[in-house]
């Protein structure tokens, strides 16, 4: 029972680390961004879950609402659980795809600038953010 509590406590904090991100396009001087509260919706797939199905992905195994309050203002989140490929050494491994929940005309201009800032870092094509110099190949001297 301790190794589930470990794990749930494990992504719990992945999932928290995630919402920080988004909430960084928020920067306040409230104290940041506290859990308000949160609710399991596992049978409830997201329309972005429903979407990616449609196009052969598989559904995700779990789905949780966070509500987080942003300086009195209370902004909800969805984080979908999928399951991972198993790494070595890892026998449990799971995706999170935590967005801010389409409530809101905000929600949308966020999801909007992350979307943007994840295209033109080049992470998506496996390439180095465009800040990031490419390493350059250096001729060895022949012996």
């Amino acid at each position: 029972m301790q190794s589930v509590v470990a794990i749930h406590n494990g992504v719990n904090e992945r999932a928290w680390s995630e919402v920080l991100q988004w909430e960084k396009l928020h920067v306040t001087r409230c104290g940041g961004p506290r859990l308000k509260k949160f609710a399991g919706r596992p049978q409830d797939y997201s329309p972005k879950a429903r979407l990616l199905n449609f196009l052969g992905y598989k559904l995700p195994f779990d789905r949780h609402d966070w509500v987080v309050d942003r300086c009195g203002k209370e902004v909800r989140y969805v984080v979908d659980f999928y399951n991972a490929a198993p790494l070595p050494g890892m026998p449990i491994a799971m995706h999170l795809d935590v967005r801010p929940a389409l409530d809101s005309p905000s929600a949308l201009l966020d999801r909007l600038r992350m979307q943007y800032r994840w295209m033109n870092s080049g992470r998506w094509k496996g390439q180095r953010t465009p800040r990031q110099p490419q390493p350059q190949h250096q001729p060895q001297p022949s012996s």
